[in-house]
């Protein structure tokens, strides 16, 4: 079973969807392990996305990512990382494929509702930014 990290981004909050991506994801037949409603700072915002620091687009994206709540998720299935990345489309929704999340509900590149984890090495790093060992819990009992 492979783990992976999403977060719906202010935007998604922001316009009601959470409900709608969340049915999306468990359709999907994704497993939801780990989940809290979070408002990030910009230097916790900078902090998680500092691998991405020297680009030019680092600073907006600090912005819109504390510019309101979040919701962090860890999500468990096979192949979980490949899946959520398919499951959300393209960054860009105009290049996304139609039924992906960002297709159906993302405005732009800029704010595109979902953010998903692009590696194991990834997730393991972004899961243990947001969440301890206690706050994971185990479906498979």
């Amino acid at each position: 079973m492979e783990r992976t990290l999403a977060i719906l981004k202010p935007d998604c909050v922001r316009k009601n969807l959470t409900g709608k991506v969340l049915q999306h994801i468990i359709d999907a037949g994704f497993k939801i392990v780990g989940m809290k409603m979070i408002s990030l700072t910009p230097d916790t915002a900078g902090g998680f996305y500092d691998v991405h620091r020297e680009r030019h687009f680092f600073t907006d994206l600090v912005v819109y990512m504390s510019s309101g709540p979040c919701i962090p998720l860890i999500l468990e299935k096979e192949n979980a990382i490949a899946d959520l990345r398919t499951l959300m489309g393209a960054t860009d929704p105009r290049e996304a494929e139609e039924g992906t999340l960002r297709k159906l509900y993302a405005e732009s590149k800029e704010q595109n509702i979902i953010h998903g984890s692009d590696s194991p090495e990834s997730a393991d790093k972004e899961i243990s930014y947001f969440f301890s060992g206690r706050e994971i819990v185990s479906l498979t009992r």
